[in-house]
């Protein structure tokens, strides 16, 4: 798998206002569902007062639609109930008034109490349910034809001055204003999904902002810990150069004596000596390369050998190499172009995240290679480490500003998200791969520096 941290963070894609409806009216459906069932249920009570007559035949009626609507509740949990939630709110709603209906017709007619609960359906489905326009229109209008077929049992029912007129007046008035509230809840539901995705996209920018913030200050305090090292190592060169070299000339008069052309170990030691020296030469003329940073606009366009910024790494590092298997993998001509002392610092700081990760899994013998080749106009660099790998959701965030899996006060997280920038700066990429308990890779790749000016 292979982990890259986009030029910007990607922000997560905005819900349709379509969708965010169906979620609406799913959840509400199956609100008012189960506030339906309880309703229906206690309906009991009204039957008793009203109708004791008709009391055991009503209970079977209420149980039967409520189960039925227990169903539809459990075929809303389903994929396909889901996505068809406004029909199964249809059928649901109309169960009551198909039971209304049949008690109106079972009892007084248009007399009947039991035209309440076809209003109360009526309201329910314009002011508190997210029903649509025209679904209501439709609900009010069955409705209302289902109290008509119910009331044509009593032809009494149709008098001009009787109830049925009276209730039909109200039934068609609460569909009308049930109509109108659907027209005024859908616009208040569009104009606040509105307003919520504005603010999801205004704390998705102030999110970006601040990561963006933290990473500069991060890069900011890396440039003044470099800066300070960089003076410390240009003090460092000039305190120890002169007496390495006054004791680099004693080592070379020394080797001249006749004692010393006479005496093998002697002779021995005293280039031991002379290699020792030299060591801390280039040791302190590699600290100053990597922290004594140029300042200018050409910094990106100096030539220098990878190889040698390689080497200088690796002794830099060697205090952590020590029990480190490292092998190198080069080409003949590793000429690049861009800052040497950004580079070395990319290099210490993958060689650092593989020592530590090796040595805390415990798997031995440790193993660190470095390959490079050419491909194209672009040196394309391979760090490969033998240790316990990286598993796919941490993968996915290694070049994440602050992200880390060291302990508390081990590291800041900020080392792989500002190599990342430093190749990038150079027009390549830094990528990562990882097979867990196997091995992780790190690429990236520098420009060949241009012909003409070597």
């Amino acid at each position: 798998m292979t982990a890259r941290l986009p030029d910007g963070v990607v922000l997560a894609p905005e819900e349709s206002y379509e969708t965010a409806l169906r979620h609406f009216r799913l959840e509400f459906s199956r609100a008012g569902l189960r506030t339906g069932i309880v309703l229906v249920l206690l309906g009991v009570g009204l039957d008793h007062a009203m109708y004791p007559e008709w009391q055991a035949a009503f209970a079977g009626w209420r149980l039967l639609a409520s189960a039925l609507m227990a169903v539809i509740l459990c075929g809303m949990r389903t994929e396909w109930g889901k996505h068809n939630s406004q029909w199964l709110t249809f059928g649901w709603l109309l169960l009551p008034q198909i039971m209304i209906a049949a008690m109106i017709a079972a009892t007084e007619g248009a007399a009947s109490i039991y035209y309440a609960g076809l209003t109360l359906a009526i309201y329910s489905s314009g002011i508190v349910l997210a029903f649509g326009l025209w679904q209501n229109i439709v609900f009010g209008g069955v409705s209302y034809l289902l109290y008509a077929a119910a009331c044509a049992h009593h032809p009494v029912s149709f008098e001009l001055h009787g109830p049925f007129v009276v209730n039909s007046m109200f039934l068609l008035m609460s569909a009308t204003i049930s109509a109108v509230f659907t027209v005024y809840n859908e616009r208040a539901r569009y104009l606040l999904f509105k307003l919520k995705a504005q603010v999801a996209q205004k704390n998705r920018e102030l999110e970006l902002t601040n990561r963006s913030l933290a990473e500069i200050k991060g890069q900011m305090l890396q440039q003044e810990k470099m800066a300070a090292l960089g003076t410390l190592a240009a003090g460092l060169m000039h305190e120890v150069n002169n007496p390495v070299n006054f004791c680099l000339m004693a080592i070379d008069l020394a080797a001249e004596d006749p004692v010393a052309r006479t005496s093998p170990l002697l002779t021995e030691c005293l280039a031991d000596a002379k290699q020792g020296m030299q060591r801390v030469q280039h040791i302190v003329s590699d600290l100053k390369t990597f922290a004594y940073r140029k300042n200018g606009d050409n910094l990106l366009s100096a030539h220098f050998l990878f190889e040698r910024a390689l080497g200088a790494a690796i002794r830099l590092i060697g205090h952590e190499l020590k029990d480190i298997k490292v092998a190198r993998d080069l080409p003949a001509d590793t000429l690049v172009r861009g800052d040497e002392a950004a580079i070395i610092g990319v290099l210490i700081n993958l060689f650092s995240n593989a020592v530590m990760a090796m040595r805390k899994a415990g798997k031995r013998p440790h193993e660190l290679a470095i390959t490079a080749v050419w491909t194209g106009q672009r040196l394309l660099v391979t760090v490969r480490d033998n240790g316990p790998g990286i598993p796919d959701e941490q993968l996915a965030r290694v070049f994440e500003p602050f992200f880390t899996t060291r302990e508390v006060g081990q590291g800041l997280g900020l080392g792989l998200s500002i190599s990342y920038r430093v190749i990038e700066r150079h027009g390549g990429v830094l990528l990562a791969e990882s097979v867990v308990g196997e091995w992780t890779k790190m690429i990236f790749d520098l420009p060949r520096a241009e012909t003409e000016q070597r």
